[in-house]
């Protein structure tokens, strides 16, 4: 091998690096274990409520150390930031993909027309909808169309006064179009950055949310969130955008000052000086913070404003800054029935909000807003008709925005106000003042007007995109959702660690045992392999989920693949007598074809799977995709040198130990004579299975039909089908199942399940709740039974996860996986058409994938019913489906790679001859494999958790069935359509190379 120190450097470099990245999370976790440790040491179980308070103590540690240096200068801010990312699934807490309804965005453009050919083409856009792949918006233009003599420029429709700038009512349909699709986006758009900013008040690490096409969907994941209720409610909540008129700084200084005091008398706290420190009304409070700095414990002394980072100016809208972290507490002392009695009468309606936080900044500035009796803002933004980032007349970054006719008179009232008493009006989105300007020209008249502060571009843009999405007309609706208890998920990382070592030690000590000491190379090859892929996952910001972890055991059963095919070549070349260097050279060099064909099969496989999967499949994908990297890597390069290193000099190297020295060995197995009973049996198999399927069909999961899915813990066994009577009586239609223990269900309902709203899964809770009391431990309150109530140390019982799937997206999802199936199957086809060069090859191959996927569903259809674990057809059943698919082609193609080869080299054999022996050669390899994959498959499916035994058990039986079907489907089905035509399947290219040579 060439160039061995150029690869050696590499190698250690990409293991340092992976190290380095890890190491973020070694560091992170090890602080956080600490961290637990310090709240369980401050407060015991017998505190009341105590899991709360020791989350509280928990967070608190975090944030006083976050930026103290912990290992080379690695604070845990940063180690946290760049900590691999766990999933829902191994964290727990919110995955939601919400719907912002177009219908709404499209009524509210129309200014809600009564026109019926309007109102006729959403109906039937909506009713399209549910067969059709195409957004809304493009089947409401097709249906718009079809309706005669329909305009979209009408003054009925989109030719509004608010739309009179860009649309004319000579405008075609096709002219429109462009302009509502354009409007269309940006209101989703705005809806993003709406949800975005909410997103970042939830304290939640590594969030993610994304646009999904343009469909006008929004995906949000908030692993770790606890507070599931609120986060629901603040999600499908419409945008608050408000105009308010604000206090002057210097009318409310006097109240902090005695604020403090009461504060402090409230809390018991022993005062030094308190009398001196308020007994003068007109002491600055500039002063009063110089010399509480002087005082011993400023804490205890002046609990408030021992707070205050910075003093407002008095004729400016902020009454002080404070650290973000400390906002919490200060909402707590100014909520104090004591300090609320302090406000003036004239001042009683007063509102405290925060402002917006600088970018990288930890203060944040605290407003006094002069609410009323009703909590009504003085002007809302549904006036605001258009906003745009602009410019202002010396060139500083502004917001100019556009109300309608009744926003303009009031904003102008407002204005003409503050403008005479010198006050500023605070813009306030969800309770966040964006900015309080001043008003120093005079009234503004005509609703126009502009924004400017100390805004960059991007804060200008997205404070023009809060504007714009405070007239937002459209409700955001939950149309899939998954919600994860916390001991749920550390029970899935438990179980799923568990199952990894325990598949990683097996498969360590098949290799010795199989190979001797070349076994011991392939398992230190096999271990970097390991590092560089949690390398990788890390540094690229991957999320790792409990499908993640099983793509990661399943790399390994890759991994030992490539190193099985690599030695089973080189005994191959030492049996012919050559020597062990030569063995070593020509083996590797041998295999490099089967091992790169097999991958790029899996491989395109696993690409289908990202592009159609959502969620925790695609973790599951895209630790497959890493896996196959790294496996060639390490298998190509660090297991050759190795190899290369134990050998040199002469030195043996045994490829085999004494008990499988011989094993497998002088295998002659006529293979094809038995392709009659083969085909019979597969045949047998295959009407059983598609005669299961018509007569019971699949237990099709919410995924693909709808509904909502619970998982319910209880302290006892219970009786599945009395519980499910309970259910039913309740809710009208429900399925309960035992899911992993007998204490355990899976509860599946599509009650209420077209009603959008968190109000509904409440309520379904609430019923849910009614219904299972008897069966729960006495005094279980709904909080403790409902997801979003549970806690990591207290969760014992009660409903542990919760799934919702609508049945728009469950449509949806079906056609993706309808596309991921056939879709891989056409690619791959197309591969080895273009790899063989001969079509029989890809319809062998194409006919035994299609025998293992009947045969797999057909196993779900006949057994659904009758095992202990999940059987149900899910978006994880189709990620088992299409790795299935790709195994299958794996051991395919090594099959036809051999028979490929040894066509050229025995030219004079006849055809039936060169198969059985092909295929006998490649006994060996397919078994061992097989067997290592299926060790690692039943590790997992033993120890790796309820939630992917069903997915594990697709996998153990595709392995079967498809390890079956390579050897007698795909070669026969290739040999019977090749004999038929009498085709020649020399590799003409290679024999055209050797006469060229010849010549």
């Amino acid at each position: 091998m060439q160039n061995k120190g150029l690869i050696k450097l590499f190698a250690i470099l990409f293991g340092l690096v992976s190290i380095y990245q890890l190491s973020f999370t070694f560091i992170a976790n090890n602080v956080e274990s600490k961290a637990e440790e310090f709240a369980k040491s401050s407060i015991s179980e017998s505190v009341e409520n105590y899991a709360e308070k020791r989350d509280v103590k928990v967070q608190n540690y975090l944030d006083s150390i976050a930026a103290e240096p912990v290992f080379a200068g690695i604070t845990y801010a940063t180690a946290k930031q760049k900590e691999l990312n766990k999933g829902l699934d191994l964290k727990g807490g919110i995955n939601v993909i919400l719907q912002i309804s177009v219908p709404d965005l499209l009524r509210g453009l129309a200014n809600n027309s009564k026109d019926p050919k309007f109102n006729k083409a959403l109906q039937e856009a909506s009713q399209a909808r549910a067969n059709s792949q195409d957004t809304y918006l493009e089947l409401f233009f097709q249906a718009f169309n079809n309706i005669e003599g329909a305009s979209l420029a009408s003054p009925n429709v989109f030719g509004t006064r608010a739309l009179a700038d860009e649309i004319d009512i000579d405008m075609t349909n096709n002219q429109v179009q462009p302009i509502i699709r354009r409007k269309i986006n940006e209101s989703i758009t705005s809806a993003f950055e709406v949800l975005r900013e909410r997103i970042d008040k939830f304290g939640v690490t590594q969030p993610n949310i994304q646009r999904l096409g343009e469909s006008g969907r929004i995906l949000v994941e908030l692993p770790g969130a606890k507070d599931i209720s609120r986060i629901k409610n603040l999600l499908q909540s419409t945008a608050q955008l408000e105009f308010w008129d604000v206090y002057q700084a210097r009318e409310f200084q006097q109240f902090i000052v005695e604020a403090d005091q009461v504060v402090a008398n409230a809390l018991n706290i022993e005062e030094q000086e308190v009398k001196d420190s308020t007994s003068t009304e007109t002491e600055d409070l500039d002063e009063l913070l110089s010399s509480s700095e002087d005082s011993t414990d400023v804490s205890k002394t002046n609990p408030f404003l021992s707070l205050v980072q910075n003093v407002g100016p008095g004729q400016g809208p902020v009454l002080a800054t404070f650290a973000i972290k400390d906002t919490a507490e200060v909402n707590s002392y100014l909520k104090m029935p004591q300090v609320r009695n302090l406000i003036p009468a004239d001042k009683k309606y007063v509102k405290f909000a925060w402002g917006k936080p600088v970018n990288d900044s930890e203060l944040i500035d605290l407003y006094a807003i002069k609410g009323n009796r009703n909590d009504e803002p003085q002007l809302s933004g549904s006036v605001i008709t258009d906003a745009q980032q602009t410019y202002d007349q010396v060139g500083r970054v502004a917001v100019s925005m556009q109300m309608d006719g009744r926003g303009a008179k009031i904003w102008e009232n407002m204005t003409g106000r503050a403008s005479q008493q010198g006050t500023q009006i605070a813009i306030v989105l969800d309770n966040t003042v964006y900015s309080a300007p001043g008003v120093s020209s005079g009234a503004i008249t005509g609703g126009r007007s502009e924004i400017t502060g100390d805004f960059s571009i991007q804060e200008g843009q997205d404070l023009a995109n809060v504007l714009r999405a405070g007239k937002l007309p459209a409700s955001a609706d939950i149309v899939q959702s998954e919600i994860v208890g916390p001991s749920l998920g550390q029970e899935a990382i438990d179980s799923g660690i568990n199952s990894f070592i325990i598949a990683l030690v097996l498969v360590l000590i098949w290799m010795i045992v199989y190979y001797g000491k070349a076994g011991l190379y392939a398992d230190i090859a096999l271990v970097v392999n390991i590092l560089f892929i949690f390398g990788v996952l890390s540094g690229i910001g991957a999320v790792l989920t409990l499908p993640g972890i099983a793509g990661i055991v399943l790399t390994i059963g890759i991994s030992v693949d490539a190193n099985v095919l690599i030695f089973e070549r080189i005994r191959e070349e030492i049996q012919r007598g050559k020597t062990q260097i030569d063995a070593i050279k020509d083996g590797f060099k041998s295999a490099l074809s089967s091992i790169l064909d097999a991958n790029v099969t899996t491989g395109l496989t696993g690409i289908i799977l990202l592009t159609f999967g959502t969620g925790p499949i695609k973790g599951f994908a895209t630790t497959l995709l890493i896996g196959i990297l790294t496996s060639l890597f390490t298998a190509i390069f660090i297991t050759r040198l190795l190899i290369d290193g134990g050998g040199k000099k002469g030195k043996s190297l045994p490829f085999s130990t004494g008990l499988t020295k011989n094993l497998f060995k002088n295998i002659d197995i006529e293979f094809l004579k038995k392709r009659k009973v083969t085909y019979i049996i597969s045949a047998a198999l295959i009407i059983l299975s598609v005669g299961s399927l018509f007569v019971n069909g699949l237990n099709q999961g919410v995924d693909f039909v709808g509904g909502r899915t619970y998982t319910v813990r209880f302290d006892q066994n219970v009786n599945p089908t009395e519980l499910e009577q309970e259910l039913i009586a309740v809710l009208g239609s429900a399925e309960a199942k035992t899911y992993g223990s007998n204490n355990q269900l899976k509860v599946t309902t599509n009650y209420k399940i077209d009603t959008q709203g968190s109000e509904i899964d409440k309520e379904i809770q609430e019923k849910m709740y009614q219904a299972l009391k008897s069966y729960l431990p006495e005094g279980t309150t709904y909080k403790e039974f409902s997801v979003e109530g549970g806690n990591n140390e207290t969760e014992k019982f009660g409903v542990m996860s919760a799934i919702k799937v609508g049945p728009t997206i469950a449509n949806d999802i079906k056609t993706a996986s309808f596309y991921a199936i056939f879709g891989s199957l056409f690619v791959v086809f197309l591969y080895i058409l273009i790899r063989f060069r001969r079509w029989q090859f890809s319809l062998g191959a194409v006919v035994a994938v299609a025998h293992d996927v009947l045969i797999v569903l057909g196993a779900f259809s006949l057994l659904y019913g009758l095992m202990p674990f999940s059987l149900e057809i899910d978006q994880a059943f189709i990620a088992a489906i299409l790795t299935v698919i790709g195994y299958s082609l794996n051991d395919t193609v090594v099959v036809f790679d051999r028979i490929r080869e040894y066509f050229n080299e025995h030219t004079s054999w006849n055809m039936q001859k060169i198969i059985d022996k092909s295929v006998s050669s490649t006994i060996s390899r397919t078994i061992n494999t097989s067997l290592t994959t299926l060790v690692v498959l039943i590790a997992i499916f033993i120890f790796g958790g309820d939630s992917i035994r069903g997915f594990m058990f697709a996998l153990i039986i595709g392995v079967v069935v498809g390890t079956y079907s390579s050897v007698f489907i795909a070669t026969p089905v290739m040999f019977d359509t090749v004999k038929k035509k009498g085709i020649d399947l020399t590799d003409k290219s290679k024999k055209d190379e050797e006469e060229d040579e010849t010549a």
